[in-house]
C-alpha cells in the first residue's frame, strides 16, 4: 500500500481537512487514529506493531492524534516518537517484578479519584482520557478504560477540604486538559475555595500531543486559578515542534510556570546527548527540566526499562557540559506507595582528616580542605520546624481545633 505523505507544511491535506480544522483541538481528538487500517494509511507498520495494536484492544488502548502522527517517521520503526505511541507485541508480556499498580495508588486512595501518600499533598485523578496513549504509561490499569469526561469528585474534594494538612493538589489522570474549559474551570474553582490549599499543579501531555488545546480561553482559566503550575511531559527534543513551543509560550506569557518531567526510556532517550538536546530545548522554550523519572515497574513495559545506573551516568555526563538549569532530578518512585527518592552521581572520591577529595566534571581529583566549624548545631532557633494541624488551626483562628 502506498503511504499518504504527511507534509510538514500542510499535514491537514492528508486528512482532507482545512487548516482551521487541523488547528481545532476538538477536531484533533475526534480524528485520532486508533485502528490498524487507519494508521497504515500513513505508517509502514511492522508485524510486531500490528500484533501490538491488535493486543491493545484488550488493554491500554492505541490512540494517537493526527498532529503527533505527523511528527513521527513513517518508515523507521526505531523512531523515538513512534515507539512511544505505536504498541509493540512486547506489551503483552508481564515480566517478574512488574505490577498492575506499581505505585500503590489504589491502596492509598481514601476517596474515588484521590491518592494521598504524602502528608502535605494529594493526587487528584480528574479523567481517564489522554490525547494519545503513551506505551510506557504507569497508570495503564485505569487509562482509557472509562467513558472519559469528568467523574464525580465530590468525595475527593470533601476529603481535601476536611484535611487541613493538604496544601498542594496535583491534578492528573488521564489528562485534565482534555476536560472542557467549563468543567476544568469549575474543578479549579472548587479547589481554590478551600482555604488551606495553597498550590495547584496540573500534569499534562497535551502540549506534546495536541498543542492546539492550549487556547486563549483555557490559558485564562488557568491564570485565574493561580498560583498554579503546569507540569508538562516531553521525552524527546523532536516533540518540541513549533506548535508545542507556541503552546508553552502561551502559558508562560500568562504567568503560568512550566516544569517538565521526562521518563527515561531505553533506546529512545537513554543517552546523555539525546537528553542534553531535550533539556536545552526545553529551557529555550522557558520550560524548566524538573524530573527525569526512572520508568515505573508497570506490567508490559520491560522493553522500555533501563538499568538504574543509566540515569545516574547520564546526569554525571551532563554536569559541566550544560547549564545547571538543564539538569533535572533523577527520581525513582518506589513500588507500593512508598514515594519518590532521588538519585545522583557521587563526586566524593575519598575523605581524610585533612581533606575531602572530589572528582570534578572533568574527572580531576580535587582536594577540599574544609575546616569544620566549632559549632555544628544548624537548627534555626525561633523558627517553627514542624507545622502540625493544631498550628494551622491556630493560624486560622479556629479555637476548636487549636
Amino acid at each position: 500500500m502506498e503511504l499518504i505523505p504527511l507534509s510538514e507544511h500542510a499535514p491537514w491535506r492528508a486528512f482532507d481537512a482545512t487548516e482551521a480544522e487541523w488547528c481545532d483541538w476538538r477536531w484533533q481528538q475526534r480524528h485520532a487514529i486508533d485502528t490498524i487500517d487507519e494508521v497504515e494509511r500513513f505508517v509502514q507498520l511492522t508485524d510486531d506493531e500490528r500484533a501490538g495494536i491488535t493486543w491493545s484492544k484488550t488493554a491500554l488502548p492505541f490512540r494517537v492524534t493526527p498532529y503527533f502522527l505527523s511528527l513521527i517517521d513513517p518508515l523507521d520503526p526505531r523512531c523515538p516518537l513512534r515507539r512511544q505511541v505505536i504498541p509493540s507485541a512486547a506489551e503483552a508480556t508481564r515480566h517478574p517484578g512488574e505490577f498492575g499498580d506499581p505505585l500503590g495508588e489504589d491502596s492509598h486512595s481514601p476517596a474515588p479519584g484521590l491518592v494521598h501518600k504524602y502528608e502535605g499533598h494529594v493526587l487528584l485523578l480528574a479523567t481517564d482520557r489522554c490525547a494519545s496513549y503513551c506505551r510506557h504509561c504507569t497508570r495503564r490499569r485505569l487509562t482509557g478504560r472509562g467513558a472519559g469526561g469528568a467523574p464525580s469528585l465530590d468525595q475527593a474534594i470533601d476529603y481535601i477540604a476536611r484535611h487541613r494538612e493538604i496544601r498542594d493538589v496535583l491534578i492528573s489522570g488521564g489528562d485534565p486538559l482534555l476536560l472542557s474549559d467549563d468543567a476544568l474551570g469549575a474543578l479549579l474553582d472548587r479547589l481554590r475555595a478551600i482555604e488551606h490549599v495553597q498550590i495547584l499543579r496540573i500534569g499534562t501531555r497535551v502540549p506534546a500531543f495536541n498543542p492546539m488545546r492550549v487556547t486563549p480561553s483555557l490559558v485564562e482559566r488557568l491564570r485565574r486559578a493561580g498560583p498554579l503550575f503546569v507540569v508538562t511531559h516531553f521525552n524527546h527534543a523532536r516533540e518540541l515542534a513549533p506548535d508545542a513551543i507556541a503552546a508553552c509560550a502561551r502559558l508562560v506569557d500568562a504567568g503560568i510556570p512550566l516544569d517538565n518531567q521526562t521518563v527515561l526510556l531505553r533506546s529512545i532517550n537513554s543517552e546523555a546527548g539525546v537528553l542534553k538536546a531535550l533539556f536545552e530545548k526545553l529551557l529555550r522554550a522557558r520550560v524548566r527540566p524538573y524530573y527525569l523519572h526512572q520508568l515505573d515497574l508497570a506490567q508490559g513495559t520491560e522493553h522500555f526499562r533501563t538499568p538504574l545506573r543509566t540515569g545516574v551516568d547520564i546526569l554525571k555526563a551532563l554536569r559541566g557540559h550544560t547549564s545547571g538549569l538543564a539538569i533535572p532530578q533523577l527520581a525513582v518512585d518506589l513500588p507500593g506507595g512508598f514515594g519518590k527518592v532521588t538519585l545522583g552521581p557521587d563526586f566524593v572520591a575519598s575523605t581524610s582528616a585533612q581533606a575531602t577529595f572530589f572528582r570534578n566534571w572533568q574527572g580531576a581529583l580535587c582536594p577540599l580542605p574544609y575546616p569544620e566549624p566549632a559549632q555544628t548545631d544548624c537548627a534555626c532557633s525561633g523558627e517553627r520546624r514542624v507545622v502540625d494541624e493544631a498550628d494551622l488551626a491556630a493560624e486560622r483562628g479556629d479555637e476548636d481545633l487549636a
